[in-house]
């Protein structure tokens, strides 16, 4: 369905025991991946130390997020989540729980040429300043640093965030 919206897969799908894995990119570029089969074990206790969600970065929400709910169907009545606009991005809910967001900046602005789409994940930590600090500690670097939230990257480069629990919902 990805390369039918105007997506394209890099890698698969590919089997992988026990289930089959893809790496896409969306019509923008933003790269994620999809699994199809079986989770590790206990995953309804996993869920409770997931990230706090996912959000994109892209130069249009509104048709990044027609896109996605495209190939994962969440029109259908079949999808995992809860659709909604709110403020200026797109918001999905699993069960209540923020799950992922998609933002571009203000509604009706015009598609930010300059933004480089990617998707980034945000953790939820009680102390963000106290992450930050164990980041530095070992081998990584603060980028942005606020009460609430940290954009950090790891001793490796990759990078991620990390917002304080409230803010996750």
């Amino acid at each position: 369905r990805a390369q039918e919206r105007g997506g394209t897969a890099a890698v698969g799908p590919i089997s992988l025991p026990p289930g089959r894995a893809a790496l896409l990119a969306d019509r923008d570029g933003a790269t994620f991946g999809v699994w199809e089969g079986e989770l590790f074990s206990d995953w309804d206790a996993w869920r409770t130390k997931r990230p706090a969600f996912i959000r994109l970065h892209t130069r249009d929400a509104f048709d990044a997020a027609i896109f996605y709910g495209e190939i994962f169907e969440w029109a259908s009545g079949q999808g995992c989540c809860e659709v909604r606009y709110e403020g200026d991005e797109v918001v999905l809910r699993h069960e209540g729980q923020v799950v992922a967001r998609i933002e571009s900046g203000a509604l009706g602005a015009a598609p930010d040429p300059a933004v480089r789409p990617h998707w980034q994940v945000h953790f939820a930590v009680e102390d963000v300043t106290a992450c930050a600090r164990a980041a530095e500690r070992h081998g990584g670097s603060v980028l942005s640093l606020s009460a609430d939230e940290a954009v950090l990257r790891d001793a490796d480069g990759a990078q991620f965030t990390v917002t304080a629990r409230r803010l996750g919902s």
